[in-house]
């Protein structure tokens, strides 16, 4: 029996890199999955279906269970587009891996209002449509007496809790993603659902092409070595996120290779307190000694 045995998860962004091996390691230890992607470029541009449809094929030659969908998950449309294939063809859900997102970088002052409003949309809303529509099916099925025991795995990234120059755009998308999950979690646990995110480091189409990144995630010549940036590594971090029984929830996890991080919430760090209200010279003096 897999750790997934019986389950039924929905992957975002499953046509290839990190959401491909989050669907195959799914599939793989027993859970029926539907895997979506539109089969865009990294930038968003473009559609091929054909992407999609190799991976679900990929888990049913393998004889695991997958169907494919390419619904744009940006829109409310596509995600109950996704819930509704899975429940009419599984009939249930149990799981939902936000992994669908698109990359522009720039400089902020060479941005464009597009080149923000998509990467906004393909990251921060393309992870709030699935969330909004899969928990409400799941307060439904809570509230008609059917508690859920349900996952929902979200996928944020360095640049958004640490910082990536050229990726104002990038970074904003997986901040807000990183404090949706937290606040989702304090949400919707009372339906039975837990909500947890990841921060992937590894080669995908968007590191690999990155000058300076690219080399460094380079599978290494020798195979007998370690490959660390495989995306497969960061997979059985998100199976276990999906597993009936997983005991955490609101908490956001580093993983590259076979290191696994906690990652620390916002937390308040020195504090001075005059008491009173504070002259712009005061502050000046005080700050002095801590900057």
């Amino acid at each position: 029996m897999g750790a997934l045995q019986g389950r039924v998860v929905v992957v975002t962004g499953a046509g290839r890199g990190l959401g491909r091996e989050h669907a195959l390691l799914a599939a793989a230890e027993g859970a029926s999955v539907v895997v979506a992607d539109t089969g865009a470029a990294a930038d968003g541009t473009g559609s091929d279906p054909s992407v999609v449809e190799a991976v679900a094929a990929e888990i049913t030659n393998a004889g695991g269970r997958a169907v494919a969908s390419t619904a744009d998950v940006a829109t409310t449309e596509g995600a109950r587009e996704l819930l509704a294939l899975a429940r009419d063809t599984y009939g249930r859900v149990d799981g939902l891996v936000n992994n669908a997102g698109i990359l522009r970088d720039r400089m902020f002052v060479n941005m464009s209002e597009d080149d923000w409003d998509a990467v906004i949309r393909g990251q921060l809303r393309a992870t709030f449509a699935p969330c909004r529509v899969f928990a409400d099916h799941w307060r439904t099925e809570s509230k008609a007496g059917n508690q859920p025991v349900a996952s929902i795995v979200n996928v944020s990234s360095t640049s958004g809790i640490i910082g990536a120059v050229g990726q104002t755009n990038y970074g904003a998308g997986k901040a807000g993603i990183a404090a949706l999950t937290v606040i989702l979690a304090q949400e919707i646990s009372r339906y039975g659902v837990r909500v947890n995110a990841i921060v992937p480091v590894a080669r995908t189409r968007m590191t690999q092409d990155l000058p300076g990144i690219g080399e460094m995630v380079a599978a290494p010549a020798d195979p007998a070595v370690f490959d660390v940036y495989h995306p497969g590594n960061v997979s059985p971090l998100v199976a276990w996120l999906l597993t009936a029984d997983v005991p955490v929830t609101g908490e956001v996890y580093y993983a590259k290779g076979g290191e696994i991080r906690r990652c620390a919430p916002w937390s308040y760090d020195w504090t001075i307190d005059k008491g009173a209200r504070w002259t712009v010279e005061e502050i000046a003096k005080e700050m002095a000694a801590r900057v």
